[in-house]
């Protein structure tokens, strides 16, 4: 259980995204003051709307990309900074791969400044794509990677691999406490029901009836973690985790897409069939962390597959119902609340994978 005093102000770059609407929610509800920012590039603004209605959250719409309007930021004084800005998924390497470069070094030097100024400790949230097509498994956090410095993924690997670099530089040069988390394959609420991340275009797919994408043979294997577990996770290494220290989150259980997709139907109940298709850019045929080292601060996942995929369901089900009703113009009725993923690890007739 993590508490806060009113006092400590969290600033969260990405905060309109997945995962950063998920930790700024969480930190809301312990009490802190959470500045977010974000250009909105990828964020949503409905993620944006349900947090406002938390008294001690702010949304300050910047790119941190942007010197000039980062500067802005000099002004605030932050506890903790949480830089989890950077567009993310596969297919938005060739839309925004500018953006992930740009943003992963100069929004990263932007936000350190912050950090120095404010003498905050700084969370730099990486990916597990530095590790690229791995020979290692599962991958340590001292394994450097197979990756190719221009290849067609090189502008979210090679963008990330220097945000470590210039992290842990400048935590060590100017005395700045930090820490980098690489994230694994992630999912859950606050997803968009455009997200082209397997689980919610899976979903979304199955939801509207419409055949689902396989790239490949889809015996490629990913781990899945929960984003509640995420959080936890981030927290974790923010409050525990030692200075310029590199730490794995993800889950530790292998499954294929095409098993990803039995499970996807099973838990939900929908029909669908695959469609198989050439991969449209250069593919990695597993990937899988060693967490040994976050286990040591005391982080164990909890959220099953099953039930994360049940309750991301209920969640893209309200996105889409909510959208529909906008564009229609009539008055959006008011949902429920997301429920949280319950804690157990197994559900009735279905394999306890996390």
């Amino acid at each position: 259980m993590f508490t806060h005093s009113r006092k400590l102000r969290y600033l969260i770059a990405g905060g309109a995204g997945f995962v950063g609407t998920n930790l700024a929610r969480r930190l809301l509800e312990t009490g802190a003051m959470v500045d977010c920012v974000d250009n909105l590039s990828t964020g949503r603004k409905a993620n944006v709307a349900d947090l406002a209605r938390y008294p001690n959250f702010n949304f300050i719409k910047l790119d941190i990309a942007d010197t000039a309007s980062c500067n802005r930021l000099l002004r605030r004084r932050y506890s903790h900074i949480y830089n989890l800005a950077c567009p993310t998924g596969v297919p938005n390497i060739a839309l925004l791969g500018e953006e992930m470069l740009m943003v992963s070094s100069v929004g990263t030097l932007n936000l350190l400044k912050v950090a120095r100024r404010s003498k905050a400790s700084y969370l730099f949230a990486s990916t597990a794509e530095v590790y690229g097509d791995p020979e290692v498994f599962p991958q340590p956090e001292s394994y450097v990677g197979k990756v190719d410095p221009v290849g067609p993924r090189s502008p979210y690997e090679e963008g990330k691999r220097f945000g470590e670099a210039l992290t842990r530089f400048w935590g060590r040069k100017h005395n700045v406490d930090v820490r980098i988390v690489r994230i694994f394959n992630t999912y859950g609420p606050a997803m968009s029901p455009d997200d082209q991340r397997v689980i919610p275009q899976m979903l979304s797919r199955l939801i509207a009836g419409k055949p689902v994408p396989i790239y490949g043979d889809g015996a490629q294997t990913r781990t899945f973690l929960h984003v509640d577990d995420l959080v936890d996770g981030l927290m974790t290494v923010m409050e525990n985790g030692a200075n310029a220290e590199v730490y794995n989150i993800g889950g530790d259980t292998q499954i294929s897409i095409c098993e990803l997709f039995d499970l996807a139907k099973m838990a939900t109940g929908l029909a669908g069939r695959a469609e198989f298709a050439n991969h449209f850019i250069a593919d990695h045929r597993g990937r899988c962390p060693d967490t040994t080292k976050v286990r040591e601060l005391g982080w164990r996942p909890c959220v099953s597959l099953v039930d994360g995929i049940r309750q991301s369901h209920r969640d893209l089900v309200a996105s889409i119902q909510a959208r529909a009703m906008a564009a229609s113009g009539r008055p959006a009725k008011r949902l429920a609340e997301p429920h949280h993923a319950s804690k157990s690890r197994a559900a009735e007739g279905f394999p306890a994978l996390t």
